[in-house]
């Protein structure tokens, strides 16, 4: 036998090629991994947002105050999509995340600038992912003071101290980064881990070969599905426990919401994932193809869901993929619970999408499961 055959190494790759070409998941996974970090670096990410939703609070229609918001607009950042009739109704828009700005001006706001006289009006913003709005904060004053000069003519000039722009940094006013990567980890965390184990579970009795033994036991498709699903869960509520812990302790996150609200939450989104993982399993013939799906779905929701990057600064298409991610209301759902102390109004959209991944997942698990029993 010769050290090196070329016939035995083409006999090789070409057994590699045929192998590669009959594993159409690692084939797809080659081609759409570098191909999706490519769209979504390159398109989605933006970590400067523009175009932040807004909300106006004032009794004033006057020419000073409709000068000052056009202003605001002409900066790109801010995009106000309703005028609040008052401070609580704000108050409530800001906690279910439908605005990042409350813009307050004063009734007395026009009479002080007509007069020469200071004056003062209030910008309240959404801290809680404190990279979003610095953009924004940054620009303020010199903004507002040269559009109130051009309203006035150019003969007048805004009286030095004349105008005092109050920025409140709500929920997180230290800009505290920990406040929301903390919370988003929990998520992450919860996905990844389980997605993948709860994706091997029926992956690797197929492997083992003792997948005729559940089949031919008296049990329903749904029974086999909860009996691998429940010790997930279970696994999952002792994660939960100890980066709950993790982040009261070592990183002081705040808990201002109720402490029930949250751990409800946590329940429906688990429950979710081991869904998703369990309906993994039942398309992958191996624990490989099983895990290589599982980061095919961890990738996109990692990068379009808010953690990683402000989803806001995102184009309109990229915000729309995110949205099919149960992470995305996820996030939205323990920041808004643990940092704005939000009630059950606030969040109760994002949960009832959470429950509507439960039930496409459970079905999907199912109907997948019977086609495996023929």
């Amino acid at each position: 036998m010769t050290f090196f055959s070329l016939r035995r190494f083409g006999a090789m790759l070409a057994k590699e090629f045929v192998q590669m070409k009959r594993d159409r998941i690692t084939f797809a996974m080659m081609l759409g991994v570098p191909l999706m970090q490519l769209i979504l670096f390159g398109f989605a990410i933006n970590s400067d947002p523009k175009g932040l939703p807004a909300a106006l609070v004032t009794a004033s229609q006057d020419h000073y105050s409709r000068a000052m918001i056009h202003a605001l607009e002409t900066t790109g950042y801010y995009r106000f999509v309703a005028q609040a009739a008052s401070a609580s109704e704000a108050e409530a828009m800001m906690a279910a995340g439908e605005v990042v700005f409350v813009v307050t001006i004063p009734s007395d706001f026009p009479k002080k600038i007509g007069r020469g006289e200071k004056a003062q009006i209030l910008i309240e913003a959404d801290a809680t992912d404190p990279s979003v709005a610095s953009g924004a904060i940054s620009t303020l004053s010199t903004v507002v003071a040269s559009a109130l000069e051009r309203e006035r003519g150019a003969e007048w000039t805004l009286p030095r101290g004349g105008l005092d722009v109050v920025v409140h940094r709500r929920y997180n006013p230290e800009g505290i980064s920990q406040y929301n990567i903390v919370p988003g980890l929990l998520g992450v965390i919860l996905q990844m881990t389980m997605v993948m184990m709860t994706a091997m579970a029926l992956t690797r009795e197929t492997e083992r070969g003792t997948m005729e033994n559940l089949l031919a036991m008296p049990a329903t498709p749904m029974e086999i599905m909860l009996g691998k699903v429940i010790p997930y869960l279970v696994v999952g509520a002792v994660q939960v426990i100890v980066v709950l812990v993790a982040s009261k302790l070592l990183f002081a996150v705040p808990f201002v919401g109720p402490m029930g609200l949250l751990l409800f939450s946590i329940l429906v989104f688990v429950l979710a994932l081991v869904l998703l993982g369990y309906t993994i399993s039942t398309m992958s013939e191996t624990q490989m193809q099983a895990m290589q799906l599982t980061f095919f779905f961890f990738l996109p929701s990692l990068l379009l869901s808010g953690f990683m990057f402000p989803f806001r600064g995102m184009p309109g298409w990229a915000q729309a993929i995110g949205e099919i991610f149960p992470l995305t209301h996820f996030l939205r759902v323990i920041r808004a619970v643990m940092l704005k102390g939000a009630e059950w109004p606030a969040i109760s959209w994002e949960v009832s999408v959470l429950f509507l991944f439960v039930f496409i997942y459970g079905g999907l698990a199912l109907l997948r499961f019977r086609r495996t029993l023929d």
